[in-house]
């Protein structure tokens, strides 16, 4: 006689579900904001009931928590930083392009006061390691003398991270990857940049 395992109590979770879930979480966060988005709507959208919603997640800033991580944009295991600062500043600027993500940041920025979690989230899983490579591609620029050797890289960095902000807040979102990218060379102009910097001078051994 065969002795067959006792099945797990309830129904199993729908991947689809899942995925369709997140999706429209996603979705409503850009189109319509935080405060607008709700459980029902979510559920409209996704195609389940508020009950499938519910399950998984306790409330709506649970739900656009994971979402966002879900949709996390500094998952590729490929990336490694970048080669310089022009190389940075280009990746930026394609990222920029794209409407809906110059609508997420706006989102998130809106919702700062009443949804603290969200910005939290973003900068979690899109900022942990591209924090770091941005200060890495800024010293090296530092070191190769493309910057001014007295460059704070803290102060430089918050002041590339405001104008981001800027662009996304006071620039058009048709704007193109291009007049994108001549906007933060703009910016590191200002704060000393010169592609053709002199090298510091080696230290005698």
């Amino acid at each position: 006689m065969t002795t067959r395992a006792p099945r797990p109590a309830g129904r199993p979770r729908s991947q689809e579900a899942d995925l369709a879930i997140l999706t429209a979480a996603i979705d409503l966060l850009v189109e319509v904001g935080a405060e607008q988005t709700s459980i029902e709507q979510v559920a409209r959208r996704a195609g389940v009931t508020r009950a499938t919603v519910y399950r998984r997640y306790a409330g709506k800033t649970e739900l656009l928590v994971r979402a966002l991580e879900w949709a996390n944009h500094d998952g590729d295991p490929a990336f490694t930083g970048w080669r310089d600062l022009e190389h940075m500043v280009g990746d930026w600027a394609a990222y920029l392009e794209v409407p809906r993500h110059r609508r997420l940041l706006r989102r998130l920025y809106a919702a700062r006061d009443d949804y603290p979690e969200l910005g939290e989230t973003y900068r979690v899983v899109n900022g942990g390691r591209r924090r770091a490579a941005v200060r890495e591609t800024l010293a090296r620029a530092r070191a190769s003398g493309l910057l001014p050797p007295g460059t704070d890289l803290d102060v430089l960095q918050e002041m590339l991270t405001a104008a981001v902000l800027n662009h996304v807040g006071l620039h058009p979102d048709d704007e193109s990857a291009a007049r994108i990218e001549a906007y933060f060379m703009g910016v590191l102009r200002l704060a000393g940049y010169d592609p053709a910097g002199t090298p510091p001078p080696r230290r005698p051994p």
